[in-house]
């Protein structure tokens, strides 16, 4: 008897690829991952999973591995002055108080994801160049001269993707101005550093981030510093630990110490762009990046790219061959707004984190407020209204 599950061709092999393609097995479909570079991997750095797609992590059955592999940020996470003068707490759990925020090593959180599927069902060494489609089938092409055939494609392949053009009007990179500076120290050399704890120092034009990673054997650092020019969109250019340490001399004496420590740091430029007006056409839809790249100053890019994911799952999984853009649609239906509305609330909040204000009474009472949106932000479940949008499908 022919297997009548969908295939779906995932290109890109980074959380938001990955965790798609957990979530449509575990919903009964298949899915192969193509990812351009030779071996699976991320540059040393931290991602934050936030509840909103923690819930989706458990659902798929990974809940346990980004407990044992993630560091747990509680109660004594806060916003700080850069003098260290205390702002307020941080928001780390949705309105129930059960879904913790975790920071998570991004080498562990790709390396999770991908032993959870099945042996075969990742592809590294095909950098996608081509795609075309029928009425019945979707077709990607590869450097290698691989051709992959699926009744979907999911273009999970960043800001850059190679695949974008097929399914949405061209668009550029925006440049927010800002340069990060990210890098790791280990816990044993900061004995006195809280490695349970999200904790952010606001400056004029700068603001710098610290939380644990890799079951708090790690801190990871993030120092958010404002860009002479554009540079290059990259997650490994590399850094001077001495330039950093002067952007942020004079700061609080515990940004100071940690930043001692640092003998390797790279190089980050901020990059997003405008919200597209359409992410599908036909059987090829985005995902993650590829379709809405955010700044980070909601720490929402891999969480929106996980919910995605498992709206994607949701949707395609009620979905016959030929019913495929249709569902491909709803999906992005779904999914466009929300993120758009988290893609310009991240641009907002860099600016608020990076002090643009003549009083800062004015902006420390909006972090403090700020609270409320973050509940309402970790509170959505996207399942229930893709069930809703799939439902319709078969209506």
């Amino acid at each position: 008897m022919a297997d009548s599950r969908l295939d779906v061709a995932i290109v890109g092999g980074g959380i938001g690829g990955l965790f798609a393609a957990n979530a449509l097995i575990a919903h009964g479909l298949r899915a192969a991952v193509y990812e351009q570079a030779p071996a699976l991997g991320e540059i040393g750095a931290g991602v934050i999973v936030t509840p909103n797609s923690k819930r989706h992590l458990e659902r798929v059955g990974l809940g346990a591995a980004v407990e044992k592999f993630g560091a747990p940020v509680g109660a004594r996470s806060r916003y700080f002055r850069q003098d260290g003068t205390p702002i307020a707490p941080v928001q780390v759990t949705d309105s129930s108080g059960r879904n913790p925020v975790y920071g998570m090593h991004r080498a562990d959180f790709v390396n999770l994801l991908a032993a959870a599927l099945p042996e075969g069902a990742v592809h590294t060494g095909h950098r996608a160049v081509g795609f075309a489609q029928d009425a019945d089938k979707a077709r990607v092409t590869f450097a290698n001269g691989a051709t992959v055939e699926a009744d979907a494609v999911v273009a999970a392949d960043g800001i850059h993707s190679a695949l974008r053009e097929y399914a949405a009007p061209p668009s550029q990179p925006v440049f927010s101005g800002s340069v990060a500076y990210r890098g790791l120290v280990p816990a044993a050399r900061v004995p006195e550093w809280p490695t349970d704890a999200w904790q952010m120092w606001l400056g004029q034009g700068k603001h710098f981030l610290v939380f644990p990673v890799r079951a708090g054997e790690l801190i990871n650092f993030v120092g958010f510093v404002p860009a002479d020019k554009e540079m290059k969109e990259s997650w490994s250019a590399p850094g001077d630990p001495d330039a950093l340490r002067r952007e942020f001399a004079g700061w609080d004496p515990r940004v100071g110490e940690l930043l001692k420590q640092v003998e390797l740091t790279f190089r980050w430029a901020l990059y997003d762009r405008e919200p597209l007006p359409v992410w599908t056409k036909g059987r090829l839809t985005l995902l993650g990046d590829a379709a809405h790249p955010m700044l980070p100053h909601l720490g929402q890019g891999a969480n929106q790219a996980i919910e995605d994911g498992i709206a994607l799952a949701t949707i395609l999984s009620r979905a016959g061959r030929k019913a495929v853009p249709a569902a491909l649609m709803a999906y992005e239906n779904l999914r466009r707004e929300r993120v758009a509305q988290v893609q310009l609330g991240a641009r907002k909040n860099g600016m608020r984190y990076d002090s643009a204000y003549a009083d800062l009474k004015v902006r420390d009472a909006e972090i403090a407020a700020h609270a409320d949106f973050r509940k309402g932000l970790y509170d959505h479940d996207v399942v229930p209204q893709a069930q809703a949008a799939a439902m319709a499908l078969v209506a």
